[in-house]
């Protein structure tokens, strides 16, 4: 019943606003993603390994900081709303260029530079959300939208599910590219961010002030950024190779895999939700604490139960810890920004943790290549329960 209170409490401009930014993050997550689905047919197509056409996962991870830092700054300077729209443009577009990879060094290229409009789209999003949204909501509200990676991910199955058995992994990417539409919204719906333009009348000079305030803060921002890679291999870590651990070791067809991700995307759905509101009372530590306590005791029914039905289960329980720690992020890590660089501070040191952490999908494919089963095949499980173990203890 709060959580509704809090619901009706919005505005039209606050609802709007923060429905722009979820579909933003949402969208940006479903192109993401959608590579991890397709991972198989696209190294057959194009040639290479699975290991090494992971790479492209890894190479857009380690560019996200570029895009933060780019479009950051100029969501400081310029508002949060016109470089928004930019960044939804731009990363659309490499999508679409996606589909068109005539190799694999032309796919590497066009996933680094979405790498950037995917970095840059967080740090904008999040700080326009949480600069419109009232001091009571914001913890279950940052819940909500970090869960728009979640739905990102949740889209991608469906679409996946659907488009790929009739036009392959090209139609996939087709598809990818329908996000810029979004910014006809933004441009007639959503306002500029109000802590912004409150600033902008009280701020002489931009790049002083920039300067004076990371100097002031910068072993905060050296905090955030190891908070953050920890956060990062966490999530990656349970996500990314998950669906070709089932593809390759539990050998399961287009709907088992479809429906696994559908199902696990609901989990992070909800936990990130619950988790995020309760964290306004709880407080965000304590409640990123619990969330990885019980991430641990949940490796085991993830990826070694024998039958299908208990996979989904261990598959939504985990998802549920993990968003459920990720649906703090948004808030905890705008609370901590100083106002000055809200923009850049936030997305910068989220996606730098994204580039520390970027060569997940790697390490976990370099020790399922070890690890192998009792046929001699890489063994994912093995490789994904150590890794998230471990992160979860970071």
């Amino acid at each position: 019943m709060e959580a509704v209170q809090l619901f009706k409490s919005l505005d039209r401009n606050q609802r709007n606003t923060f429905f722009a930014c979820f579909l933003g993050w949402a969208l940006d997550a479903f192109d993401f993603f959608l590579l991890t689905f397709v991972i198989v047919p696209m190294a057959g197509d194009l040639g290479t390994s699975i290991a090494e056409l992971s790479y492209a996962i890894t190479l857009t991870l380690a560019m996200r900081p570029v895009g933060a830092f780019i479009f950051g700054l100029l969501g400081d300077r310029f508002g949060r709303r016109m470089p928004l729209m930019i960044d939804i443009i731009f990363y659309s577009l490499m999508e679409l260029l996606t589909a068109f990879s005539p190799n694999y060094t032309w796919l590497l290229i066009f996933r680094a530079l979405y790498g950037i409009g995917m970095g840059g789209e967080w740090g904008l999003g999040a700080s326009l959300a949480m600069e419109t949204l009232p001091t009571a909501a914001r913890g279950l509200f940052s819940g909500i939208l970090q869960q728009g990676y979640a739905f990102g991910y949740l889209l991608a199955a469906v679409v996946y599910w659907i488009v790929f058995p009739f036009f392959g992994w090209r139609g996939l990417f087709v598809a990818g590219a329908l996000p810029a539409f979004l910014v006809l919204y933004i441009r007639t719906q959503v306002p500029e961010s109000p802590v912004w333009l409150q600033r902008q009348r009280e701020t002489s000079n931009f790049w002083s002030d920039l300067t004076v305030v990371l100097k002031r803060h910068w072993v905060l921002f050296l905090y955030v950024i190891l908070l953050m890679t920890a956060f990062n291999a966490m999530s990656h870590g349970t996500q990314d190779m998950y669906q070709t651990f089932l593809g390759e070791q539990r050998h399961y067809g287009v709907t088992q895999k479809a429906a696994t991700g559908i199902i696990y995307a609901v989990g992070a759905i909800c936990g990130g939700t619950v988790v995020g509101h309760l964290s306004q009372k709880w407080g965000r530590r304590r409640s990123i604490i619990l969330t990885a306590v019980l991430g641990i005791i949940l490796i085991p029914l993830w990826v070694f139960p024998a039958g299908f039905a208990l996979l989904v289960i261990g598959g939504f329980a985990m998802q549920f810890m993990v968003q459920g720690a990720w649906g703090i992020v948004p808030v905890h890590l705008n609370e901590l920004s100083p106002g000055a660089v809200r923009g850049t501070f936030p997305g910068v040191a989220y996606q730098l943790g994204n580039l520390f952490a970027a060569n997940t999908a790697v390490v976990e494919a370099r020790l399922a290549d070890h690890f192998h089963d009792a046929n001699g095949h890489p063994d994912y499980a093995k490789a994904l329960a150590l890794f998230t173990l471990v992160t979860f203890l970071v």
